[in-house]
């Protein structure tokens, strides 16, 4: 897998370079139309400067950055103990030096996504995800995030998407201020210096239409490939291809019904909400799920041979480099998970437990079954049980 990481790495470093030629050239373009004279030099130095806080904003805080846009909340381990195993288990398999933070999404479409480098990363999961998925189909989905980190997409995806975000805001406000206050209407005393200001205006406006296409679409490109490896890696990791298949089912399923989801975040989850129900295409961020659900059930065993020879088959080329194969031993794939199947009630019921205790509920037990939950505004001192009438103390709200 090595071979293909660094493969994906200087694709990165050539991709990123690319997308901030773009920032570059739009600042230098723009400042052209605004003022022909100084303008280019102003606007080239605004966008540098730009560049340069957007690099380190996505070094420093890109990954809470995007977790806070997707309304994510860090849970604990003593609340969600499954989840954290599925994590623990995920990070030793994949040789992580450090366990990811677990950050929950209040949604009820199945879902997840991860940030961060393998020193400091995040998984982001929505609370559909724990109520529609069992353990081994957890495990995939955890497995194929965990992936994206050991193969350091995360960090690339992050300042990508970020870099990409300003591309788009910048080519809109630019096309939207043009459009509203007539300035392609200026005219000159002289005709030959407003033929070249109408020039100017049309390869402006035309630069600042093209850029975030273009720019999207290298990353696209990109980040398809990404996901295979990703893939690959959980089938690795769990040794279990069929959990991340019947996940990637499931998720398609119900991947449309997440709204309100950030455009620079979508592309990060396991399935795009964005477009789960449209059919793949150019401007795609991820491969159709039918192939890579195709490829993960057609792997005669459960390690990287074995899911190069069927990426292979359905997609008549290779994915992983000859080194990499030549030292990868073949895994058996285990049998499934012999934890019993949780009731979907219950399954729902844990996941709307563990939301309320990221909001700051308090749970107060009561001898007769109860599981009384106070909200944080709750100013009583005892609470008393609605079934037997126990008297019960509040116990102070955890931070």
């Amino acid at each position: 897998m090595w071979e293909a990481i660094r493969a994906n790495q200087r694709r990165s470093v050539l991709l990123i370079t690319v997308i901030a030629v773009i920032l570059l050239a739009l600042g230098y373009i723009i400042g052209l139309y605004v003022e022909p004279h100084s303008g280019p030099w102003f606007g080239l130095v605004v966008a540098a400067a730009l560049l340069l806080v957007l690099w380190t904003v996505a070094v420093v805080g890109g990954g809470d950055i995007l977790l806070g846009s997707a309304n994510a909340r860090e849970v604990q381990k003593a609340d969600a103990a499954q989840l954290f195993n599925i994590v623990e288990e995920m990070t030793i398999a994949s040789g992580l030096p450090k366990t990811p933070r677990v950050y929950i999404i209040d949604t009820d479409a199945p879902n997840a996504f991860s940030v961060g480098t393998p020193e400091k990363s995040a998984v982001a999961v929505t609370s559909g995800l724990l109520m529609h998925l069992n353990r081994d189909e957890l495990e995939g989905v955890i497995g194929h995030e965990i992936g994206h980190i050991r193969n350091q997409d995360t960090r690339f995806m992050t300042l990508a998407g970020i870099m990409i975000g300003a591309i788009i805001l910048i080519s809109y406000v630019f096309s939207r201020t043009v459009f509203y206050s007539g300035a392609g209407q200026r005219r000159s005393s002289s005709r030959d210096s407003g033929n070249a200001q109408a020039i100017i205006f049309i390869v402006a406006l035309l630069f600042a239409i093209l850029a975030p296409i273009l720019a999207q679409l290298l990353y696209f490109a990109c980040s398809r490939r990404r996901e295979y490896m990703a893939d690959a890696s959980s089938a690795a990791f769990t040794r279990y291809p069929e959990g991340l298949a019947s996940a990637l089912e499931k998720i398609e399923r119900s991947a449309g019904l997440m709204t309100g989801v950030n455009r620079v975040v979508a592309p990060m989850y396991v399935v795009n909400p964005l477009e789960a129900a449209g059919p793949s295409g150019l401007f795609s961020t991820h491969p159709p799920t039918a192939n890579r659900v195709r490829i993960l059930r057609s792997m005669a065993g459960a390690g990287l041979a074995s899911y190069e020879k069927a990426y292979s088959s359905v997609q008549g080329q290779g994915l992983l480099g000859s080194a990499t194969l030549s030292q990868a031993a073949e895994v058996q794939p285990r049998p499934p998970s012999a934890e019993a199947e949780k009731d979907p009630l219950q399954k729902a019921r844990a996941a709307v437990d563990l939301l309320h205790r990221t909001n700051g509920f308090v749970f107060v037990p009561c001898a007769c079954g109860v599981k009384i939950k106070l909200p944080p505004s709750f100013a009583g001192g005892t609470v008393r049980c609605p079934r037997c009438g126990a008297e019960h103390p509040v116990p102070p709200s955890a931070p």
